[in-house]
């Protein structure tokens, strides 16, 4: 930690660019996924790009070297799906670690090849994908309260990468491609227990991804309630990757950077995609790097990389072009209430906003006999009905209280 809080103090620190970019290059068949080890496994495993820290480990070995040639600070290692939810379609639930362990390994042994000739510190990082389920969102339009998972599946889930991932050698955990909030708060509730089960602590990384131009999570929240949602969790970094280019994702970066005290990574797609294109997606090398560059001359970032679409090549044309841009110094935050919703709500000092803030109580089953009949009956809409007329009438925060013994 120390070693790598006195780096961002000195210099951007460079992450690594996308695994699955490099991996699709080599135009592996379902025999590559399969290697001497799952010859005769129930299901096909080709796309089970985690598998290949098994299989095929020096290509994902080679894979980091490229990276490290490039100039890159940090190897995320190819963990993304690494987790019992991540790999149950492929029917390698019962492999978790083994992959981690495989994957930890080839990083290991790549920065072990680069170093021989490059007396650089290098860290890697544990990746931790959102999974391919989320616990806010239902995945059947006629059944809005279904969850395919839920929180304590997912704290236990992360719990058994984050320790397999600390167990194996990772230098970080990087929680990333966050589409859900309280997925990724489930990950770092399984972190910070993890942390407490082995009695040390590692740098966290928490990265979230944005749907589209609207700035908002899948499961519908801004960037900044997003980070309200997981700063108690102190990481060391907070930042966006994936679903867009860097061009589009300057304006949320400039808001993280603007609201929080950790320090900041991005690392964006190499723009759109394009299937026509050679790695899936527009941006060339220099588009990136030039998009980038718009952050970084402005001191908004701390850890920049790729992701989707880019290459070893994008990596070099990054650093080439903002070694020498400053590295975002950290946000002075004033103390206060911060709240999140789909959106977030800071409670200014009664000093300084000069109005209260109004609590509609009226949605409280002890305190509102007609609330408390509806609720009884089972009359939903008529109960929320109770609750819109509230924020009607200038609730800026409705108090539920669905606490009386018999209900």
């Amino acid at each position: 930690m120390k070693s790598l809080e006195a780096l961002l103090r000195e210099r951007i620190v460079y992450l690594d660019g996308a695994m699955g970019t490099m991996i699709q290059k080599h135009k592996l068949e379902e025999n590559d996924f399969r290697g001497e080890h799952f010859k005769t496994h129930e299901k096909d495993l080709k796309g089970n790009n985690d598998l290949l820290s098994i299989t095929q480990p020096k290509i994902i070995r080679d894979i980091h070297l490229e990276y490290l040639h490039a100039g890159v600070d940090v190897l995320s290692t190819n963990t993304f799906s690494s987790t019992q939810i991540g790999q149950i379609e492929y029917g390698t639930e019962n492999l978790i670690k083994e992959i981690n362990f495989g994957a930890v390994k080839a990083a290991q042994e790549a920065r072990q090849i680069y170093q021989k000739d490059n007396q650089r510190p290098i860290w890697i990082a544990g990746s931790m994908g959102p999974t391919n389920r989320t616990a806010s969102l239902s995945p059947d339009v006629d059944d809005p309260s279904f969850r395919a998972t839920h929180f304590d599946e997912l704290v236990e889930n992360y719990k058994e990468q984050a320790a397999i991932l600390i167990e194996a050698g990772a230098d970080i955990l990087l929680p990333e491609t966050t589409f859900d909030t309280l997925n990724l708060k489930a990950a770092l509730v399984a972190i910070d227990m993890v942390f407490q089960q082995v009695g040390k602590r590692i740098p966290v990384i928490a990265s979230i991804t944005i749907t589209d131009k609207s700035g908002r999570t899948l499961s519908g929240q801004t960037i900044d309630a997003a980070w309200n949602s997981i700063r108690h969790a102190k990481p060391l970094a907070v930042g966006i990757n994936c679903a867009l280019g860097a061009k589009d994702l300057k304006p949320y970066i400039q808001e993280l950077s603007r609201i929080s005290e950790a320090y900041i990574s991005c690392y964006p797609n190499a723009g759109l995609p394009n299937p026509l294109a050679p790695t899936g997606y527009d941006e060339t090398p220099e588009i990136t790097a030039g998009a980038i560059r718009e952050m970084t001359k402005e001191g908004l970032l701390n850890f920049v990389g790729g992701c989707c679409g880019t290459t070893p090549e994008h990596l070099k044309k990054i650093i080439e072009v903002t070694k020498n841009d400053p590295p975002r110094a950290l946000a002075a935050i004033t103390p206060k209430m911060r709240l999140s919703g789909l959106e977030v709500l800071n409670i200014e000092p009664i000093e300084e906003s000069k109005t209260f803030l109004m609590v509609g109580e009226r949605t409280n089953v002890t305190g509102s006999p007609k609330f408390f009949k509806l609720i009884k009956e089972r009359n939903f809409e008529e109960a929320l009905k109770i609750a819109r007329q509230q924020v009607e009438n200038g609730a800026n925060v409705i108090d539920i209280n669905f606490d009386e013994g018999l209900l």
